[in-house]
Order: C-alpha cells, then sequence, then structure tokens
C-alpha cells in the first residue's frame, strides 16, 4: 500500500453522519418501502461563480431531488437525482424543486409512488412513479396547490410538504409557513392542511389553516404516533429570550403539536430537536422528518457538518439521522443530532450482489447515472465515477459468516471518452481500513477501444482469496489508476 496516498474523507470512518458524502441533500424526507427506508433530499448543488469559486447557497437555481435507500440506516445506497424541475425536469412549469415529501399507495392493484415539492414558495407539485427511485413523471403539468388554491393566497411561503397516510386509507397533505409581518410573528397563521384525492394527486375541498402554531417559521411534519397526531415544524427567528422561557423551545427548533384528528385542533406539545447550531457550532434553517423503522422512531435532519469539513462555509446542507425520543407518553420529545449517528440495524451480506454506489463513506469519487433511463430522468442505476489514484469506497458491517469467501468479483467499464486509451488500474480489497493490507488485489486491464463497441462496455473480473476473509468486518475498495469506473461487486463462498 506504500505506493498510494489513501486520500481522506470528509467525515470519520467510524462517524455515519452526514449520511452520503459524494453530493449535498437537505431538507430529507423518509419513506418506508418493503423494508427499506428511502430518503428524498433537496439537491444543495454548489453555486459557482465566473472563476470557479463556490458562492453562498440562495436556493435558486435548486431543480433536482436526490434519492438514497437503506435497510440498515448506515449503508446507503445512491439512487440519482430526479429532474424534478426547470427547462429539463418534469415540471417544466415550475423554476425550483425545494423540500420534498413522498408516499406510495396501491392503485387498481398497483404500487404507485408520489413525490411531491415546492416550487419555491409559490406551490407544491407532485411527481408520479412505479418505483420510489422513479422514473418519476409529472401526472397533472401543473402545481397541485398553488395561489389560485383556495385559502392559500395569504401563505407566505407556500412550500415544505409533508403527507399522511392514515390507517383508514384517507391521506393528507400539510403545509406552507412565512411570518407575514413581525407583528404577526407569535402567530403567523400560515401552515395549512388539505385531505388529498384517492389518487394522490388532487385535493378535496378547500386547504384548512392550521391554527394556533406558535412562532411557525417552516418545515411541516405529520406523524401518527397511538393513535394520536403529530403536526411539526421549526420555530421562527423572531422569538426574543422571554417568549423562548415561556413558550419552553427555542427559535430555530423543531417543535411539535398533537390532536386526535388529522386536519386538527392542534394542541402544543413538545420540542424535539433543538437546531443544528446547538449541536455542531453551526445555525441555519432547521429542517426534519420524523419516522418509523422496525420498532424504533428516527429523525432526519440537515446540517451544515460536510461543508465544514469541506472548509466551504456557504450555507449548503446535509442530511443526518439519530433516534427519536419517546418520552413516557409515547410522545415526540426532545432528541439529540450526533457526528455518530445511529448503529447498524443489520450487517450486510457480501454473497448477493451490492451496487459500487453503495457505501457508509468515501473519499475522492463521484457517483453518476448509468443506463439511458437514468442518464433521461435523473434517478435509478448510477456507477461510481472519477476514480483516482487513493480513492476509496466504505461499506460497513459486512458479515462473511464462519467460512471463509473463496473469490471475490467485481464489474468496471471504462469511462465515457476513454474508448481510445488503454486502461490499467487496481482495486484494493481491503477489511477494517482502507490503509490495512489488501486482501486482495484486483488488476484492471482494458485494450483500447475503436467505436462505441456494446452499450455498456461492462468487464467481470473474478479473483480467488488467497487470504481468508471471515467474520463481520468494514469492507473498503481502494483504487488505484484511473478511466475506469466501478459498478458492483460480490463474494462467492
Amino acid at each position: 500500500m506504500s505506493d498510494i496516498k489513501i486520500l481522506s474523507s470528509y467525515k470519520p470512518l467510524t462517524d455515519h453522519n452526514p449520511v452520503m458524502v459524494q453530493r449535498f441533500g437537505a431538507d430529507p424526507y423518509a419513506l418506508e418501502y418493503k423494508g427499506r427506508i428511502y430518503i428524498y433530499m433537496t439537491l444543495d448543488y454548489p453555486e459557482m461563480n465566473d472563476i470557479g469559486e463556490i458562492q453562498e447557497n440562495t436556493y435558486s437555481k435548486i431543480d433536482k431531488i436526490s434519492v438514497i435507500s437503506s435497510d440498515d440506516l448506515v449503508n446507503w445506497t445512491d439512487h440519482g437525482t430526479v429532474y424534478a424541475a426547470g427547462p429539463n425536469g418534469q415540471a417544466k412549469w415550475g423554476g425550483n424543486s425545494w423540500a420534498p415529501a413522498a408516499a406510495w399507495k396501491t392503485i387498481d392493484g398497483k404500487d404507485k409512488f408520489f413525490l411531491y415539492f415546492a416550487n419555491s414558495g409559490n406551490g407544491i407539485a407532485v411527481l408520479t412513479a412505479d418505483s420510489p427511485v422513479g422514473p418519476f413523471t409529472d401526472p397533472i403539468g401543473k402545481a397541485l396547490i398553488s395561489r389560485d388554491t383556495p385559502t392559500c393566497a395569504e401563505v407566505t411561503w407556500l412550500f415544505d410538504p409533508a403527507v399522511l397516510q392514515d390507517d383508514d386509507g384517507e391521506s393528507y397533505i400539510y403545509f406552507g409557513g412565512g411570518v407575514p409581518s413581525e407583528d404577526k410573528a407569535s402567530d403567523p397563521g400560515t401552515a395549512r392542511v388539505a385531505k388529498l384525492g384517492k389518487d394522490m394527486i388532487s385535493i378535496v375541498g378547500d386547504p384548512k389553516p392550521i391554527e394556533n402554531v406558535s412562532y411557525l417559521f417552516e418545515d411541516s411534519g405529520i406523524n401518527k404516533i397511538g393513535g394520536k397526531y403529530y403536526y411539526s415544524y421549526c420555530s421562527n427567528f423572531s422569538m426574543s429570550p422571554e417568549a423562548e422561557k415561556e413558550k419552553g423551545f427555542e427559535q430555530g427548533e423543531i417543535v411539535t403539536m398533537v390532536s386526535d384528528d388529522p386536519m386538527g385542533p392542534f394542541e402544543m406539545c413538545n420540542p424535539a430537536l433543538k437546531n443544528p447550531e446547538h449541536f455542531f457550532g453551526l445555525g441555519g434553517n432547521n429542517h426534519h422528518c420524523m419516522f418509523r423503522f422496525g420498532s424504533e422512531y428516527y429523525i432526519t435532519y440537515h446540517s451544515r457538518i460536510l461543508e465544514d469539513s469541506m472548509g466551504i462555509l456557504k450555507g449548503y446542507r446535509s442530511t443526518g439521522i439519530d433516534k427519536l425520543n419517546l418520552n413516557k407518553k409515547n410522545q415526540p420529545s426532545a432528541s439529540e443530532a450526533t457526528r455518530e449517528g445511529v448503529k447498524q440495524l443489520k450487517c450486510l451480506d457480501p454473497y448477493t450482489e451490492t451496487k459500487a454506489v453503495t457505501m457508509s463513506n468515501a473519499a475522492g469519487i463521484a457517483t453518476k447515472q448509468f443506463g439511458e433511463e437514468a442518464v433521461k430522468y435523473g434517478s435509478g442505476d448510477m456507477i461510481v465515477t472519477s476514480i483516482k489514484p487513493g480513492s476509496w469506497v466504505q461499506i460497513s458491517g459486512v458479515d462473511f459468516g464462519a467460512e471463509p469467501a473463496r473469490l471475490v468479483e467485481v464489474k468496471v467499464k471504462r469511462a465515457d471518452g476513454r474508448t481510445g486509451d488503454k486502461i490499467k488500474g487496481r482495486i484494493l480489497v481491503c477489511l477494517d481500513s482502507p490503509e490495512s493490507k489488501p486482501l486482495e488485489e484486483i488488476e484492471i486491464s482494458m485494450e483500447p477501444v475503436r467505436g462505441v463497441g456494446t452499450p455498456e462496455g461492462m468487464l467481470k473480473i473474478s479473483n480467488r482469496l488467497d487470504t481468508q476473509a471471515f467474520g463481520i468486518h468494514d469492507l473498503y475498495f481502494v483504487f488505484d489508476g484511473e478511466g475506469y469506473e466501478f459498478y458492483s461487486w460480490k463474494f462467492v463462498e
């Protein structure tokens, strides 16, 4: 390993937050489907000036939504970025895609998926798909909720949706925020709830104001726990110290309200998560989603710890996940945001083919769309790219079992535009550290290609393991050379 300088990640090997380091992701929303959690995030894509310097995040250029998924809450599969809005997106009538929410429902015997997002602060869009990762398309060609929707013209910020699917089959959408004027900061009156149609792409009746939302700022959330409905939101930044003491929560904090009915009225309940500044020293807006997975509750949120590690400090957010505390009344209550994150829920099986974009950490790589469908729509199949000497990916908690693995198989392809080059490189298979002695070194060699060749140009390489691998380990694929891309891997017993 002395001939390869191992690159550093933007987070320690033992930290699980942020959940991904290959790009930013804000305003996270969680959806469970068939034993996996899918996280949908606003794509905070760095804005650059004319000389390539990263500028302050204005949010004005955001028109894509990132999607990742996991069944253990530590190793996350990158599904790309939904081309949601703007001239290259599905909702071409909208300029932005902020703060997504997602739901799924069986309609006419088929599972359908719905992705809701805000066109900046001016309305709510909905996209549909037959898979949680897309391709997503626009079924109505206009806003689901706009300023022409009754009771919504006066909503300062018509954004930040959340969706509840109740036990009786009815569904509801929550949205809104903003402070109309300073004198209304203590009770802005800008939160709304509406009943969704059976098709999930229409609303039934007029949206209803959610009343008495104390110091509302933004960020709708909704959960049903123990038969009670918990509406949650981020408090605004106009709170005085006296108001914070009186209300029992701080400015920029996630706060909950409770009701016996999904459309209210709601009463104040508990604060649930302080502003990221309290935990990490860097503040900003606070955005969350509380969700259940298995028998536990979790809270996903964003912070600025990734940009801090990158030395940027321009307002770009990344997603974290931690346990949600429930009090003795089974109510959401004060929880902690940490760099360590949650414990891995289950080990990963190395004997089934795993996409290379499934990782808990990485350094020096990027991911991109793979295949015609993903390239067209932005989300779907992905591949590890931008490989360089010393870059790597980490997969946490891999269980090789009691009997040692015999073979390791990888699928690679030459990088786009490298058809005329001879590609040489190595993939070093390491356990427990990217700097450990390799379990195996996989040689990559591809002769120059004239013309396009096969559509994917995938090369499968199988190596026998001279060093045994058994038991539970963190697994690292360390790269040497460049000009190739990494699609998947698998061990054989």
